[in-house]
C-alpha cells in the first residue's frame, strides 16, 4: 500500500473523478463531492486498479465538515503529499444585469470564499515535497460568463497569491490550464456543442498530471 496521501476536492465526477483515478495506483485518495453516487463509482475504479480510497461525501462550502475531515487526515497519516482542487459552481449563463441573485451567491461562495477557508484549513497539511494542483479557466470578462467568469478569477487571483508565497517553501502549487472537456460544467454552458471533438477526462487528466510531473 502506498504511503502518499492525495487530497481531491470535486472529485465525483468530471476532470476531479478523472485525477483520482489516475493517480490511484500512487496515492491513497482521499476524494471529496457531493455526489454520493459518483464517489462510489469512483472507489470502484480505483479498487479495480488495486488501489484504495477514503470517500468523503460533502460540501467544500461546509466549513466545520471541511476542518473536521483535515483534522481526520491529520489523527490519520499526519501529511497530506498532494492536494487537487476541482470543486467549482457553474452558474447559467446570462448577462451582468440579469444574474440570478443565488446564482450569484453559490458562485461567491464556492469558488472564492471556500478556497479563503480551504487554503488555511490544508496548507498545514502539506510538508516537504508536496504539491497543489489548481485549475484556470479563460472565461473571465466574456460576455454572459460574469457569475462565473468573475468569481473563478477571483479563486485563481487567490491561488497565485499563495502561489508566490510559496516560492521559498516545502510546497509546490500549480496552475494549470485544462482543454475543453466534455463534462457537466461545460454543457451548461455550450448546451448544443459536438462533445464527440472535445478531450476525455482520463486523456486530459494523464497530459496536466504528467506536465505537472505526477505521473
Amino acid at each position: 500500500m502506498t504511503d502518499k496521501i492525495a487530497l481531491i476536492t470535486g472529485a465525483s465526477r468530471g476532470l476531479g473523478f478523472a485525477c483520482a483515478e489516475a493517480l490511484s495506483p500512487a496515492y491513497h485518495v482521499v476524494a471529496v463531492g457531493r455526489t454520493v453516487g459518483g464517489l462510489e463509482d469512483l472507489d470502484d475504479a480505483i479498487k479495480a486498479k488495486g488501489g484504495a480510497a477514503t470517500l468523503a461525501p460533502m460540501d467544500v462550502n461546509e466549513a466545520d465538515a471541511m476542518a473536521q475531515l483535515c483534522r481526520s487526515i491529520h489523527d490519520r497519516w499526519g501529511k497530506l503529499d498532494l492536494w487537487i482542487h476541482t470543486a467549482v459552481h457553474a452558474a447559467p449563463l446570462a448577462p451582468a444585469s440579469h444574474m440570478d441573485q443565488k446564482d450569484w451567491a453559490k458562485s461567491v461562495a464556492t469558488n472564492v470564499t471556500a478556497m479563503g477557508t480551504l487554503i488555511p484549513f490544508i496548507s498545514p497539511l502539506l510538508g516537504a515535497g508536496s504539491q497543489a494542483v489548481f485549475f484556470d479557466d479563460a472565461s473571465a470578462g466574456e460576455k454572459f460568463f460574469g457569475a462565473y467568469g468573475a468569481t473563478k478569477a477571483a479563486q485563481i487571483a487567490l491561488v497565485k497569491s499563495w502561489q508566490a508565497e510559496c516560492t521559498s517553501t516545502d510546497t509546490t502549487v500549480s496552475i494549470l490550464k485544462p482543454n475543453p472537456m466534455p463534462t457537466s460544467t461545460r454543457a451548461r454552458f455550450y448546451p448544443g456543442e459536438n462533445r464527440g471533438a472535445l478531450t476525455a477526462p482520463r486523456d486530459e487528466a494523464a497530459r496536466l498530471l504528467t506536465a505537472a510531473g505526477l505521473l
